[in-house]
C-alpha cells in the first residue's frame, strides 16, 4: 500500500510539472535563477550526438544561436519541440542561426532520437544538469522546457520559459526578427 501511494504521490508530481511547463511561469518558481539577459550568455562545453566530440558556446560566435532545453528524448512534447525546430530549419539557416538541444540524456539517446527523428541539429548530452542549472533550467533529475536567445557576440538576448512545444518554434523565428 505505501508503494502505491509513494507511485500516485510522483504520478501526481510528474503530471504536476507537465501541466505547469505549458505556461510561462516566474524564473523564480522552477528551474533556478535565470542568466540575465543582455549580458553574456553562460559558457559551456558539452559532448554531442554529432560524432564531433563536443560543442561550446564560442564554436558559433558570429551566429545567432537558439539554445532549447528540454526534459527527455522520446517523450511527445519534446518529440512535437524537435520535429518544429527541424521543420523550421531552413528559415533559421537563412537568418544565419544554429540551433542547439539540450537534456540531461546521454550521447547515444541523442544519437537515436536524432536518427529516428531525422534532426539535422546537434542535441547536447548535459549529464550532470550542470548547464541546465547555469541557465536556470534545471528540474532536480532533468531540464525544464526553456530556450534562450543569444545573438552572435555571445550575449543572451531573449528567454522562453515553460513554451508550448506546438508553435514554440514559430515564436523563437518571429523574436529572431524582431532582434535582427
Amino acid at each position: 500500500m505505501l508503494r502505491k501511494s509513494y507511485l500516485n504521490l510522483v504520478l501526481t508530481f510528474c503530471l504536476s510539472i507537465i501541466l505547469l511547463s505549458n505556461f510561462a511561469i516566474p524564473a523564480w518558481a522552477m528551474g533556478g535563477e535565470q542568466p540575465p539577459l543582455n549580458e553574456p550568455a553562460p559558457e559551456f562545453t558539452l559532448p554531442t550526438n554529432t560524432g564531433d566530440g563536443e560543442i561550446s558556446l564560442n564554436d558559433y560566435q558570429g551566429k545567432w544561436i537558439v539554445l532549447y532545453f528540454y526534459p527527455q528524448d522520446f517523450t511527445p512534447g519534446c518529440t512535437i519541440e524537435a520535429r518544429r525546430f527541424q521543420q523550421d530549419l531552413p528559415e533559421y539557416i537563412a537568418r544565419n542561426t544554429q540551433i542547439l538541444g539540450v537534456s540531461v540524456d546521454d550521447v547515444d539517446s541523442h544519437r537515436e532520437f536524432c536518427d529516428s527523428e531525422g534532426l539535422k541539429f546537434p542535441l547536447l548530452a548535459d549529464t550532470d544538469g550542470s548547464v541546465s542549472k547555469a541557465y536556470g533550467s534545471w528540474l532536480g533529475f532533468g531540464s525544464l522546457r526553456h530556450t534562450y536567445l543569444i545573438d552572435p557576440d555571445g550575449i543572451l538576448r531573449k528567454t522562453f520559459l515553460g513554451v508550448n512545444p506546438n508553435r514554440h518554434s514559430q515564436e523563437v523565428l518571429a523574436s529572431l526578427d524582431e532582434l535582427q
